[in-house]
């Protein structure tokens, strides 16, 4: 009987013991927890403070984004050896995204492009600020890319993130109503970064909200390299304009026919009329199923070299591809590194351009009472060899 009390208090941990393990524990629990902050970021050239967020989750995957025109300036994740690296093009400073309006920003009041100046709702016609050919791009040059967001950071369940809110009002832009609008990024425990749009008006008035943000997930280089899938039987092709024509046209037999994963770089210097047209992609795809107000698959991005992939999954019923076609150089990132063409691939879920005047495309009337709804994950990953 002795011999088994002696034993019972050898196995018994001592009160020392415990607490170490527990403080090891504790330790490692906050450094893997969920955190979401605010700093300063700089200031406009018209003197408004700027703020950037940083948002990580419990394992690690980081993401910042600024006060002004929400604009993404990193995405942290690692490779398939687990060297992190930015896969977001990022500029020098706050000075340089003023200099480049829609860089990886929100984009609106109205996404993408509108014709003939304006367009006509409910009888009204209603002037927009335009280029000389009479195109509005992105909401002007009071886009949303412009503005700046009051921003509400949150941690909760192992994920953290940040809520933009901003009212555009009346007429601003050109566009009818007072339209108060929220975005909340999150960084979920799945390493994704969910983007949730909401919008309301009080008069009738359209909206396309997505953002423009550029991927490269080699973190350098050209994205030629990397492979894209777009899950999308058609595209509304466009004009030499780069504005949709009205047709909704099958892919199949054509550049932009990614059905199948393909090589970016063999795509954009591809020997078709719309790559031409464009310098590239610059090209509205339908997505299959999408525009019912669930979550679908849309387009997947592969980097064969590091093996970091990227799935991006909308409830919009259109996705724009941009591969930097405009690029030249004279956009340096914050270590000196020129922006060639082909440096990102922007991928902006959205309705489609022009809605507005192409009746048979889907509707971006959005009315009072209503409430605006979008939502779209950039869900990251990393292939096995």
């Amino acid at each position: 009987m002795a011999v088994e009390i002696s034993r019972r208090r050898a196995a018994r941990p001592s009160l020392a013991l415990l607490l170490a393990v527990g403080l090891i524990c504790a330790s490692a629990a906050s450094a893997l927890a969920a955190e979401a902050s605010r700093a300063p970021y700089g200031v406009t050239a018209a003197g408004a403070p700027v703020e950037v967020f940083t948002l990580k989750n419990d394992h690690g995957m980081t993401v910042k984004v600024l006060s002004y025109g929400g604009i993404i300036t990193q995405v942290d994740v690692p490779d398939r050896k687990g060297e992190v690296k930015n896969v977001v093009l990022e500029l020098a400073d706050l000075k340089a995204y003023e200099g480049r309006a829609n860089f990886s920003s929100l984009l609106g009041r109205y996404a993408n492009r509108i014709s003939n100046g304006g367009f006509t709702l409910d009888g009204v016609r209603h002037d927009l600020p335009s280029s000389a050919d009479g195109v509005s791009s992105h909401g002007g040059s009071t886009g949303f890319s412009t503005r700046l967001w009051t921003g509400t950071p949150f941690k909760r369940h192992g994920q953290a993130g940040v809520t933009l809110a901003y009212t555009a009002v009346d007429g601003e832009g050109g566009y009818p109503g007072t339209l108060k609008v929220a975005v909340t990024y999150t960084v979920t425990r799945r390493d994704a970064l969910r983007i949730d749009y909401r919008a309301t008006t009080d008069k009738p008035t359209v909206i396309n909200l997505s953002h423009h943000a550029y991927f490269n997930l080699a973190g350098a280089g050209t994205v030629h390299d990397q492979t894209a899938q777009v899950l999308a039987q058609a595209f509304t092709p466009i004009n030499a304009r780069k504005l949709p024509t009205g047709e909704v046209a099958p892919v199949a037999g054509t550049a932009l026919d990614l059905r199948q994963p393909a090589r970016i770089g063999d795509r954009v210097t591809a020997d078709d009329p719309q790559i031409k047209l464009a310098n590239g992609f610059d090209h509205n795809f339908v997505v299959d199923g999408g525009g019912r107000g669930k979550l679908v698959p849309a387009v997947r991005m592969a980097d064969p070299a590091s093996g970091r992939t990227l799935e991006v999954a909308t409830t919009q019923p259109g996705v724009q591809l941009y591969a930097a076609n405009s690029f030249n150089g004279t956009l340096k990132t914050p270590d000196g590194r020129p922006l060639d063409r082909g440096a990102g691939l922007a991928i902006e879920t959205q309705h489609f351009a022009d809605s507005p005047n192409h009746p048979n495309f889907p509707s971006t009337v959005l009315r009072p009472g209503q409430v605006f709804k979008q939502t779209t994950e950039f869900r990251f990953g990393v292939a096995k060899q």
